[in-house]
């Protein structure tokens, strides 16, 4: 005679339209089954009142995700993470931060399959992967592993139906240059992150729109890229400021590389503001804290930490998005890296 527990997970495999060893691999937190699949045998659990060995009534298994970094020193990468964990802590699930991973020679594996098997074996239920690029290759092995996908203010997306979570960079591009547009500036260089990355160009197109807004002609000559770093933002400050008609202002397409700007500017004996005005954008803590603070377009880093864990938990469960992509508004903070343009001659 079957036990009054193997009985109760018999009518818990039936209830989620499994088999009774697939049952057995969702309480013993196996990685080899798939998210709806596990979804609906905890749901199935949770209906049926079981109480797991050393766990309590109605408790879902912890799921683990990973987040995904290119950068894990970066203040960027840290409020980004702070909004991810709370709402991990909100919603019962572990969070696991990792590096991008380089691919292992050799093996029967390709490389983004390796990924993969790792991720499934180390249990996770999905990932995160926050300012990073992806290859097509990498997101159709994790469309048949079955592991779910968000990414947070993407460089690139392999394609349309990968879940995002950005800001609205297009408006926070045309409001820095309109900011400084009003402070009577018309030389406004652009230092913005890598020519491929989708976030950097909406931001310098709404920088563009805002000059023909107000009727000032385009110089590609002020736009330069990096890669949203410290050294970038030097390099690229230190050329546009080596020019024969230097830039009255600069929109960097990040606090990292505005606070190199702002380096550049010291090392040539130059004023902010009085000389140069400056605007970052992100609003990270090191912001407020440069000298002088940064002016900045705020993107709301915690909270897409928190929407974009949201949106992959809604994934592991089989929901429907209501959208595959979510921009969360940004807005200027007036600091004291921007002035009114000094009277410079020509310029």
């Amino acid at each position: 005679m079957p036990s009054r527990n193997g009985a109760r997970l018999a009518a818990v495999a039936e209830a989620a339209g499994v088999s009774l060893p697939t049952v057995s691999k969702v309480l013993n937190g196996r990685s080899d089954v798939a998210a709806r699949t596990r979804a609906r045998v905890e749901q199935a659990l949770r209906e049926a009142g079981y109480v797991p060995r050393g766990g309590s009534r109605n408790a879902p298994a912890t799921r683990i995700v990973d987040v995904v970094f290119d950068d894990l020193v970066s203040p960027y990468a840290l409020e980004v993470l702070r909004g991810v964990t709370a709402a991990g802590a909100e919603l019962g699930t572990d969070v696991v931060v990792s590096r991008m991973p380089e691919a292992a020679p050799g093996g029967p594996l390709s490389p983004e399959d390796q990924w993969t098997h790792r991720l499934k074996g180390n249990g996770r239920a999905g990932l995160i992967v926050v300012t990073s690029e992806l290859s097509l290759a990498q997101v159709e092995s994790f469309e048949r592993a079955g592991l779910p996908l968000v990414v947070i203010d993407p460089i690139n997306l392999p394609r349309t139906e990968v879940a995002s979570v950005g800001a609205t960079n297009w408006s926070g591009g045309i409001a820095a240059a309109e900011h400084l547009l009003s402070l009577g500036h018309r030389r406004i260089a652009f230092a913005g992150g890598p020519v491929g990355a989708s976030c950097s160009q909406a931001r310098l197109h709404g920088y563009r729109a805002a000059l023909d807004n107000a009727g000032v002609a385009f110089d590609p000559e002020l736009v330069r890229h990096g890669d949203f770093g410290h050294p970038a933002g030097l390099e690229i400050g230190n050329r546009l400021l080596a020019m024969e008609n230097p830039p009255t202002a600069v929109f960097a397409a990040s606090d990292a590389t505005a606070l190199g700007v702002l380096e550049a500017a010291r090392q040539r004996g130059l004023r902010v503001p009085q000389d140069l005005s400056v605007v970052g954008f992100d609003d990270t803590m090191l912001a407020g804290l440069a000298t002088p603070p940064l002016t900045v377009i705020r993107q709301p880093l915690h909270d897409m930490g928190r929407v974009a864990l949201r949106t992959l938990l809604k994934l592991i469960s089989g929901q429907t998005l209501d959208s595959h992509h979510v921009e969360l508004a940004t807005h200027l903070v007036v600091r004291d890296s921007t002035a009114p343009a000094a009277d410079r001659g020509a310029r």
